[in-house]
């Protein structure tokens, strides 16, 4: 371990002069400086005798929740590059590598490797997509049923399904994947974009989920065009529907070109439906308005602002991690903190945005929520950053991560250990 401070290893720690975001600590600052103590794994209100430990103002956060990625797709890069950077190219490039390897084992090996870096960077809970077109179904929900057993107490995993809307049928394999997704205690999701005879598969869709108890969450709008608009499709049917189990929606980046008084509208549909927003601004940066030898105009983020104001439930995710979709990234939540405040300019605003990384995702999800609150697990981030300018100013590389109050090791997994799996496609 590179760590900024080394802890000493005793029963109790009393981790003095920290940097606490002010939402997570009961205030309506910024951040606040504070104590943390720590006793048998927990976070405790005191624990005489407990050795003192000056942290020099180091901000400390919960463990992340991360809960828009693509455990799936993750690492695949090397083998199967995105040729243009396109959406298009995108989809071209994980459909043709999806048939050729994605076996088990490469499924599995490729999951382990992303959630070991996750681990490493402090995050504590992940859903994931999981592609879910026949037969690769019945083979990814079986690993992942695996891996989600193996990280047990390490990482919390929930899975969602992931398909095209026109794969929303009554007929036997979207069946068989929704009693598959049931069956695996999952999620049922998919993707919508303006297709004939969309109201109808809205319908089916929820009509399986209805079905078999079971919350949804749905890809919908990636894309600059402001004719686009299934969100409001989703909203109005949730509505009409009654549906009252969880539904999130995710990328929405469609609502930032439209008309505003469109836009706006559409966000009181959400706001009235009770939905869960999810942004993944990395992500849509890299992939929205692109053409070559042409400048981006927009940032393809979705209006994270004008939701928040509204009372709707709204979090940030990593998404894709160097696969076709993106290139980049390593299911860094504080990377994820970093980029979508600087996009997004959630600085110079409202000083709660931390919870849209931690407290908003676990609640979308059901996840336990991320706390300082005694008795909760002490589980912590711990950054030599004083300050939020310092904390987005370097990657926080030798920041010091605690489960169960001890420090993990977190040396990240090596590249070379996919090599054997970059020459199967």
């Amino acid at each position: 371990m590179n760590d900024f401070l080394t802890l000493p290893d005793a029963p109790a720690l009393r981790l003095d002069n920290l940097t606490l975001p002010g939402c997570l600590a009961g205030s309506t600052a910024e951040t606040v400086r504070g104590s943390l103590t720590v006793s048998q794994g927990r976070i405790v209100a005191d624990a005489p005798g407990a050795a003192s430990v000056d942290m020099k103002g180091a901000m400390a956060f919960p463990t992340f929740v991360d809960m828009h990625t693509h455990l799936d797709k993750g690492h695949i890069w090397p083998r199967t590059p995105n040729l243009d950077g396109s959406f298009a190219g995108a989809l071209t490039a994980v459909g043709g590598d999806r048939e050729a390897a994605w076996s088990a084992e490469d499924v599995r090996t490729r999951m382990t490797f992303a959630l070991r870096a996750a681990y490493a960077h402090g995050t504590g809970a992940i859903r994931t997509h999981l592609d879910s077109i026949p037969p690769q179904d019945d083979i990814s929900w079986g690993v992942f049923r695996e891996v989600r057993q193996d990280w047990a107490g390490r990482i919390a995993l929930q899975a969602a399904c992931l398909l095209g809307c026109e794969g929303a049928t009554n007929d036997g394999p979207f069946t068989h994947t929704a009693d598959l997704v049931a069956a695996s205690g999952g999620i049922l999701g998919m993707v919508t974009y303006p297709v004939p005879g969309l109201q109808g598969m809205l319908d089916t869709f929820f009509d399986h989920a209805i079905a078999r108890g079971l919350e949804v969450d749905f890809h919908a709008d990636e894309t600059m065009d402001p004719e686009v608009n299934t969100l409001k499709s989703i909203a109005e049917t949730v509505l009409e529907r009654g549906f009252d189990r969880p539904v999130t929606v995710g990328h929405l980046c469609s609502l930032s070109t439209m008309p505003e008084a469109e836009a706006l509208r559409t966000l009181d549909l959400v706001a009235k439906a009770g939905l869960n927003v999810v942004s993944l601004p990395m992500c849509n940066l890299y992939l929205q308005d692109r053409h070559a030898a042409r400048t981006p105009r927009g940032r393809g983020i979705t209006l994270v602002h004008e939701m928040k104001a509204r009372g709707i439930n709204v979090s940030f995710a990593s998404d894709n991690t160097r696969d076709p979709f993106y290139a980049y990234g390593d299911l860094d939540m504080l990377e994820v903190m970093r980029e979508a405040t600087r996009i997004g300019h959630l600085d110079h605003a409202d000083p709660d945005w931390t919870l849209a990384f931690t407290v908003n995702p676990a609640r979308a999800c059901g996840f336990a929520a991320p706390s300082f609150a005694p008795g909760a697990p002490a589980d912590l981030v711990i950054c030599r950053a004083r300050s939020w300018t310092e904390l987005f100013a370097r990657p926080q590389s030798d920041r010091i991560v605690l489960r169960g109050g001890r420090a993990i090791d977190r040396t990240l997994p090596d590249y070379a250990e996919l090599d054997h799996l970059m020459r199967t496609a």
